[in-house]
């Protein structure tokens, strides 16, 4: 889940060979800190190959260490969606948080099914467990949404705001339900779990620097300048009306009615 940060680093690498936009200081930094952060990460984080059947996925399903994470989770989605619905609270934060709850069941339904489609192909089928199924409701409908509530983000909020900080609320809630579901870090090391952590703050620390003040460019728009006409009263700059079949419009149409009449009682 922390590796997402190397996608961002690729969009502004690509942004710069592509779109011609400027390669900042801080973009380096950034890029430096996700690639080192992403090195951290990848040596240092838990090694536990082990094969995932369904009864593997039942027993992880049952136990009470997620089972209270599940109830948490849900009183805190259902409260964070009443004031989003009922009270019409949209806070990027609030958009985001439920976001990070769904990509947690996600992170959790994808490794699973995966698991035992993995688990099917080597060994023996588990198609026929309806764990599977369960796991792949779970997977489908956590995507349907998280993807929804991310969508009214972006729309309400500058996208340079909603990227850092949705990598960092989906990895932390991604990292908590690997911990708590698959116990990825039991008998870990205590300084292979700090130095993990440590990656994934440098990954943090790595987006922020790379999308933090990239403002789109508002390009001037393009008018025509018919300047002073003796006699006539216009406008010195119409715009292009982009929506008509005309190439220039005013904004009025009772003073370019008046301008024809005038014309005409000049005539």
């Amino acid at each position: 889940a922390p590796l997402g940060c190397m996608s961002v680093t690729g969009s502004a690498i690509i942004s710069v060979m592509f779109l011609k936009e400027n390669l900042r200081a801080s973009d380096l930094l950034g890029m430096t800190l996700a690639f080192a952060g992403t090195y951290l990460l990848v040596n240092f984080a838990p090694d536990r190959n082990q094969s995932i059947s369904a009864r593997t996925v039942q027993y992880y399903f049952v136990g009470w260490q997620f089972l209270i994470y599940v109830i948490l989770e849900i009183l805190i989605f259902c409260t964070l969606l009443y004031f989003h619905k009922r009270k019409g609270m949209k806070h990027m934060v609030i958009l985001l948080t439920l976001v990070a709850l769904l990509a947690s069941l996600t992170v959790i339904s994808v490794k699973a099914v995966s698991g035992m489609i993995t688990f099917s192909v080597t060994e023996k089928t588990q198609l026929t467990y309806p764990i599977f199924y369960i796991m792949f409701i779970i997977m489908i409908a956590s995507c349907v949404f998280q993807v929804k509530f991310l969508s009214q983000a972006t729309k309400l909020y500058d996208t340079t705001m909603v990227v850092p900080v949705n990598h960092l609320f989906f990895t932390t809630s991604a990292i908590t339900a690997g911990i708590i579901f698959y116990q990825e870090f039991h008998g870990a090391a205590f300084l292979t779990v700090f130095i993990y952590i440590f990656g994934c703050f440098l990954s943090f620390l790595g987006v922020f620097l790379v999308t933090r003040n990239r403002e789109k460019e508002h390009l001037p728009q393009s008018y025509i300048d018919f300047g002073n006409i003796p006699g006539k009263q216009m406008l010195d700059k119409i715009q292009p009306d982009s929506n008509g079949l005309s190439y220039g419009t005013l904004p009025d149409g009772s003073d370019s009615t008046k301008s024809q009449s005038g014309e005409k009682k000049e005539v």
